[in-house]
C-alpha cells in the first residue's frame, strides 16, 4: 500500500491526480501538465517532495565517515553549504546520486531519493561502523516543499526574514518560514532557481497552505511529478532508475567530475572507478529532439541505418522546445543520421549536447 505525504489531504482537495511512486501517494498532475510546467519557467510551482530521505550523521568524525562512503570530498565542505554526490558499490556501480548538507562543524543531512533512501541509510550505517559518529534515518519526521522558478524568492520572501539575498546556490541555512522553523536550501530539479524546505511534518500543510496565499499574486501554481519530470528533462538532469543505475559508473555517465580522488583516504568503489576513469566510455549521454511529434520513451531502442546504437533513457514532449526530447546513451562516435524505434517506426531524431534548456542568470 502507498505511502501518503502529510499533505495528502491537501492535494485531495486540490483535485490531485494521485499515483504510486516508488511506495509514495504522489501528485502527479492537478490539472494541466503544461500549465504546470510553464508556470514554474514563467513564475513558480510549488511541489511536495516529502517522499525524499533525509539521513544525517552527527559526531566529530561525520566528515570522514562520509569521505570513505560517499565519492565526493565531503568533509571539505563549509558550514552551510551542500554538494551533489554518489554512492556506488565496490564495482564503481552508482546506488544512489545524493546531495549532501552541512548543517554544522559536526552535523550534515543526506538527502536520498525515494526508491534509495532505505538502503541507503543502510550502506551509511554499515560503512561508517568504524568512525566516530552516529547516522540515523530521520526521513519520517521531516516534510519536503520546493518553491521553483523565477518568481520563487519574490515569493518566499513574503514570508520569512531569512537573508535569500546572500543565499548562494547550493547553500541551506535555518529560518522561519510564516513563523515555522525551516531549512531554506537554495536547491532544485527543474533548472531553475528555487527553493527547498526541510519542515517537521506538522508544519507541511500550514507551510503549504501560506505559500500557496502568498504565491497567488505572482502566478504560482501547484506541480506534481509529470512537471517535475518535464522540467528535470529539459534540465538535462538525471533520474535513478533512467539515467543511473548500479550498473553504470559515474564515468559512464558523463558525471566523472563528481569523483574526487584527491581526498585523503580510501573511499568504497575507488580502485573499481580509477581502473576505468581513463578508459573512453563505449556509450555517452546525450540529447535527442524529434522531427516529428512522436514521443520516444524509456527503452525504446536508438538506431543508425537500422541498427541499434543505444537506448533512450527518458522522453517526453517539451513544453519549452514545443518539441519532443529525450536522453539517451549512445555509442560514442555516433553522431548524425539517428532515429528512435517507435512501434517499429524509425523517427528521425537530432543529437544535441544536454541541457536541452538553460536558465537566463
Amino acid at each position: 500500500m502507498s505511502r501518503p505525504t502529510p499533505l495528502r489531504d491537501v492535494h485531495e482537495s486540490l483535485g490531485a491526480t494521485l499515483t504510486d511512486f516508488a511506495g509514495w501517494l504522489m501528485p502527479l498532475r492537478y490539472g494541466s501538465e503544461s500549465a504546470e510546467h510553464n508556470a514554474v519557467r514563467n513564475a513558480a510551482g510549488l511541489f511536495d517532495l516529502s517522499h525524499m530521505g533525509e539521513i544525517f550523521l552527527t559526531g566529530p568524525q561525520a566528515g570522514e565517515a562520509l569521505d570513505y562512503a560517499l565519492v565526493g570530498h565531503l568533509s571539505a565542505l563549509a558550514p552551510g553549504r551542500a554538494r551533489y554526490t554518489m554512492i556506488v558499490n565496490e564495482r564503481g556501480g552508482v546506488l544512489d546520486d545524493l546531495i549532501v548538507y552541512r548543517l554544522g562543524d559536526e552535523e550534515f543531512m543526506v538527502v536520498a531519493n525515494a526508491s534509495n533512501y532505505e538502503k541507503v541509510s543502510d550502506e551509511l550505517k554499515n560503512r561508517a561502523k568504524s568512525y566516530n559518529v552516529v547516522v540515523e534515518d530521520r526521513s519520517d519526521q521531516y516534510a519536503l516543499i520546493a518553491v521553483q522558478g523565477p518568481r520563487s524568492q519574490e515569493i518566499l520572501a513574503t514570508l520569512t526574514d531569512a537573508d535569500l539575498d546572500g543565499l548562494k546556490y547550493y547553500a541551506g541555512l535555518p529560518g522561519l518560514v510564516d513563523g515555522r522553523r525551516a531549512l531554506i536550501a537554495r536547491t532544485g530539479y527543474t533548472g531553475e532557481d528555487g527553493f527547498e524546505l526541510f519542515v517537521a511534518n506538522q508544519d507541511a500543510v500550514p507551510l503549504w497552505n501560506a505559500v500557496m496565499a502568498a504565491g497567488e499574486p505572482y502566478g504560482l501554481k501547484p506541480a506534481g511529478l509529470s512537471a517535475r519530470d518535464t522540467l528535470r528533462l529539459e534540465a538535462g538532469m538525471p533520474l535513478y532508475g533512467n539515467e543511473l543505475n548500479a550498473e553504470l559508473t559515474p564515468f559512464d555517465a558523463g558525471l566523472g567530475r563528481v569523483v574526487k580522488f584527491d581526498k585523503p583516504g580510501d573511499f568504497v568503489g575507488r580502485s573499481a572507478l580509477e581502473a576505468v576513469k581513463d578508459d573512453p566510455p563505449r556509450r555517452r549521454l546525450v540529447g535527442l529532439v524529434a522531427r516529428g511529434r512522436r514521443v520516444p520513451r524509456h527503452g525504446y531502442p536508438v538506431t543508425k541505418d537500422g541498427a541499434v546504437v543505444g537506448e533512450v533513457t527518458s522522453g517526453a514532449p517539451s513544453q519549452t522546445l514545443g518539441k519532443p526530447i529525450a536522453m539517451a546513451y549512445v555509442d560514442t562516435g555516433v553522431a548524425e543520421g539517428l532515429a528512435v524505434d517507435i512501434r517499429g517506426s524509425q523517427e528521425p531524431m537530432d543529437l544535441v549536447e544536454l541541457p536541452f534548456y538553460r536558465r537566463k542568470k
